[in-house]
């Protein structure tokens, strides 16, 4: 048999050989060295091999500022410089990134400005800072022609800014629908699973370090909220609005409805909701009945999930670590790759902050809760009697409100009350708080009405 002769190949002319030196390393300023500040530390210089393959070159961290310099110094190489004032490192000509890791609005929004303007690149885990403040600063770096980027701000180690940035790009996102903080998912995992009331679900999640001593941001929806405004931005290509989203927590949240809707086939979770409708957008965040046999109402512990529809992928789903040191490093030092890789391009040429070009955002306004569309959840606590149930029932058909199921408890011998639990159809907020407004004052409603709202998902 003849052997096949397959003809040499050069290279193109015009394709320049690779450079013997390799270019120099990428020079970090990290402001903050804490829990995420020594996780993205140890990161970086145990994958150092594998991150210059990624990125053409290597990444280091040249200079640390925080206030505690001694502890800091204990956690680096002598090599670095620690410093204990960050405007010396956003002054260094030498540093080409600075890391924010600070938290908070204050001094983290100054030093963000400052370092924009010295033309340095951001990154950022601040998603207080970018949910409030984003809009000014991503307008700042782009008229400085230079990157911010916060992979690490929303669901920590879970890539969900990179999926709606560039993955999920060909699609008219439709909703998106996230467990995305993990203090309240481990407490309602412990309510459901044990049978805890709240305030002894939040106090074992403090005693696990799950729970800060001061657990408000997280119960209290704030925390998901920041990071569904900074979601809703990148989805819908509209400027981050806060002070637009609705906010709900879970400190009013009782063991019994955890049951009920078990009985019904749902769990509750907190969900950071953001929806397109015909004439602006939803944004809240609040506790949310979904069906048992969703991925997402799977997702127990401190874990996090994101679901996202799209016209053309359909439903998908991102899951992992919303925070810790190492899994919120893994998406700060993503962030580090990609401005290496692009350090030397075009601002053009880049992939905008909030996907979308700047001169292509839409200020469509987010709707007022009266007008989001959703189902609900209703415990009643009722007189045991004969017509209650029909005088209920008449009154939501009263306001147009479809009922899709109702569970009545059988009362105890001599009990005299009842709990009745009603699910209902779509219907919109603003028609379910009339109902419920005239419902609280029937004088067999016995105690204050409980409404929980409802996500099919699908």
């Amino acid at each position: 048999m003849n052997a096949i002769k397959t003809p040499s190949v050069s290279a193109p002319a015009h394709v320049a050989p690779r450079p013997d030196v390799e270019a120099k390393p990428i020079q970090v300023g990290l402001l903050g060295i804490g829990t995420v500040g020594g996780g993205t530390y140890q990161v970086l210089t145990r994958n150092q091999e594998e991150i210059r393959r990624r990125a053409g070159r290597g990444i280091e961290i040249a200079m640390v500022a925080d206030l505690d310099a001694a502890r800091a110094r204990a956690l680096v190489d002598p090599r670095v410089a620690v410093v204990d004032d960050a405007r010396r490192v956003i002054a260094n000509p030498d540093i080409d990134i600075v890391v924010e890791l600070i938290g908070g609005y204050g001094i983290a929004k100054t030093l963000v400005l400052e370092a924009i303007a010295a033309g340095k690149h951001v990154v950022t885990a601040n998603k207080a800072l970018l949910a409030v403040h984003g809009t000014e600063i991503f307008a700042a770096a782009s008229a400085r022609g230079v990157d911010v980027a916060f992979e690490a701000a929303v669901a920590g180690g879970i890539p969900i800014i990179k999926a709606l940035r560039e993955g999920l790009s060909a699609n008219r996102i439709e909703w998106i629908a996230g467990i995305i903080n993990g203090t309240t998912n481990f407490i309602l995992s412990e309510m459901r699973s044990k049978g805890l009331d709240f305030d002894a679900a939040l106090k074992d999640a403090q005693q696990l370090g799950y729970a800060e001593a001061d657990p408000t941001f997280d119960i209290e929806g704030i925390d998901a909220a920041h990071k569904a405004t900074i979601m809703s931005a990148l989805a819908f290509g509209i400027p981050v609005q806060f002070d637009k989203a609705h906010v709900e927590g879970i400190t009013a949240l009782q063991a019994a409805d955890i049951r009920y809707a078990e009985q019904l086939g749902y769990r509750i979770k907190l969900l950071g909701i953001t929806k397109r409708r015909e004439h602006g957008f939803e944004l809240r965040v609040h506790p949310t009945l979904i069906p048992a046999n969703r991925l997402i109402a799977n997702v127990e512990g401190a874990m996090n999930a994101v679901v996202v529809q799209g016209d053309a992928v359909g439903t998908t789903l991102y899951y992992g670590k919303g925070a810790g040191a190492e899994p919120t490093a893994s998406a700060v030092v993503a962030d580090l790759v990609d401005i290496t890789r692009l350090h030397t391009a075009d601002p053009g040429h880049r992939v905008p902050h909030l996907a979308f070009q700047h001169s292509a955002m839409q200020d469509t306004p987010i709707l007022p809760i009266d007008e989001v569309v959703t189902a609900f959840y209703l415990r009643l606590v009722v007189a045991d009697k004969a017509g209650v149930l029909a005088r209920i029932t008449g009154i939501l058909a009263e306001h147009d409100i479809s009922i899709d199921a109702v569970l009545q408890r059988e009362s105890g011998e001599g009990e005299g009350q009842t709990d009745l639990i009603i699910l209902t159809h779509d219907t919109r907020e603003g028609k379910m708080k009339a109902a419920l407004a005239q419902m609280q004052a029937l004088p067999t409603v016995l105690a204050p009405i409980v409404r929980i709202r409802k996500e099919e998902l699908n």
